[in-house]
């Protein structure tokens, strides 16, 4: 009884952690990305899609080391699952419209699909082997190349853009030499120490919180007698994308759209191919057959019915937040009480 009662006070605690730590990052990371010139969409699927997916790639690494990989491939599909019927449901049912942007979506969509697809090629291998981490890794690096060709593209671009607006003006050599002033200074905008500091903190308290969301969970899931794949599908995988859920609902209650739902597809493509990829590189990582048969495809399920309900406006609505739900919700209620 003891034991029940101070996990539940670490679950309960570690919560507040989290909450608290996502807020901090995201208003940093977005005063940082504004001082480069990042765009909302590209942070949302590098620097805060990493950040708020360490503890799954360190779950996947633990369980790894000790022998029991089959956990960590568990708690990538189940939180790519939860991520998206989950994380993107309660937002959208929440907030009530998370907008997108359709290069984004077309890019990090297609991506986020593409890298599922390549799991469940190498899953009907029978195990995920070196081979296998080496191609992921790559495949990672390449959308990695691809995202700072693209900023640099969308960088030019906004340049041309100001430059056109400065020449088109009609306005006295004062004015003129004001406003070239004033660009000057916003492109030689600095980031104060205090914005690198507090974004370190949220990041830090987020991966700290989290570790602590997760051992408490899971001492929680012992006690119950939970079986091992479920407890990585379930408890470590919701447990693990605490910070995933707090960063894209904070975000999209601020009105970062882009950040929002890019963190939630970068933050899958980097489960899979780096949560995944990496530790297989160590050992060969075994795949439970009905994992294979029911929890991948559910996974590309949802992913293709994400971008079918965002591309129809390029939003996410209150009623496809509630279909995301539910959708999450019947697949539990199968994986839990009739395949197990």
């Amino acid at each position: 009884m003891l034991d029940i009662i101070i996990n539940v006070a670490i679950l309960a605690i570690s919560l507040i952690i989290v909450i608290k730590s996502a807020d901090i990052f995201v208003d940093n990371l977005v005063a940082i990305g504004a001082a480069f010139g990042i765009s909302e969409i590209i942070l949302g699927v590098t620097a805060s899609a990493i950040g708020t997916s360490l503890p799954e790639f360190g779950s996947a690494m633990i369980a790894t080391f000790t022998h029991s990989p089959d956990i960590g491939v568990g708690v990538v599909i189940g939180s790519n699952i939860w991520n998206i019927a989950g994380i993107l449901g309660i937002t959208a049912t929440y907030v009530g419209l998370v907008r997108s942007n359709p290069r984004g979506i077309a890019r990090d969509g297609a991506v986020t699909l593409i890298t599922a697809l390549i799991l469940v090629a190498f899953m009907f291998m029978g195990s995920i082997n070196k081979f296998a981490g080496i191609i992921m890794i790559a495949v990672y690096g390449v959308y990695l190349w691809i995202l700072v060709k693209d900023q640099k593209k969308e960088s030019r671009k906004n340049n041309t853009k100001i430059i056109e607006e400065l020449n088109n003006k009609e306005e006295n050599s004062k004015e003129s030499a004001e406003s070239s002033k004033n660009v000057k200074s916003s492109k030689s905008s600095k980031i104060s120490k205090k914005t690198i500091i507090w974004t370190l903190v949220g990041l830090t308290g987020l991966i700290v919180g989290c570790r602590l969301l997760v051992y408490s969970g899971v001492e929680l899931a012992t006690i119950a007698g939970v079986p091992t794949m479920i407890m990585g599908l379930f408890t470590l995988a919701i447990g693990t994308s605490i910070p995933e859920l707090v960063v894209t609902l904070s975000s999209a209650m601020k009105g970062l759209h882009d950040l929002s739902i890019g963190n939630i597809l970068g933050s899958n493509t980097f489960n899979i191919m780096i949560g995944i990829g990496v530790p297989a590189l160590f050992m060969d990582i075994p795949v439970e057959p009905l994992s294979l048969s029911f929890d991948a495809p559910v996974m590309i399920l949802v992913t293709l019915m994400v971008l079918l309900l965002i591309k129809r406006g390029m939003k996410l609505t209150r009623t496809d937040g509630i279909i995301l739900l539910a959708t999450y919700i019947g697949y539990a209620i199968l994986r839990l009480f009739v395949l197990n």
